[in-house]
């Protein structure tokens, strides 16, 4: 599926990524700015986050609570500097645990990504438009 959108479109695109959770692996890549992590703030809405959501960029991970007691995590591996860092902070633990890993910087830890994932590609376009695309990879 390939979508242009505004930022005031928004929440009908959250919609339909949110709808992809069963997946438990969403992988989000595109440039610095591009509003990743803006998205997944409208998709953690959308699934029953009440806190306050922040990108991890430090913490590399958050963790979240939906109102049905659910772990969501939220990675953002941008300043990671090799896989061995992902796997001493136990990355293999989140992505089986069968709670939802929302993953900024994927291409970061590419090799110990799960076969099972849904890919979300979003560019910017010259007039603040954005497009999204989605892949499944199985």
């Amino acid at each position: 599926m390939v979508k242009n959108y505004s930022l005031q479109q928004l929440p009908e695109i959250a919609k339909e990524v949110a709808e992809l959770a069963q997946h438990n692996i969403l992988l989000f890549y595109g440039e610095m700015g591009v509003g990743k992590t803006t998205l997944i703030k409208e998709i953690l809405k959308l699934l029953g986050v009440k806190d306050n959501v922040s990108s991890p960029t430090f913490s590399l991970v958050n963790e979240y609570q939906t109102n049905d007691n659910k772990i969501i995590y939220h990675f953002d591996f941008y300043r990671i500097k090799n896989e061995e860092e992902a796997m001493d902070m136990g990355i293999e633990e989140y992505f089986y645990s069968d709670s939802l890993c929302l993953i900024e910087w994927p291409n970061k830890v590419e090799n110990l990504l799960p076969l099972k994932t849904v890919s979300i590609k979003i560019t910017l376009e010259n007039n603040q438009q954005r497009t999204i695309a989605i892949k499944n990879n199985e």
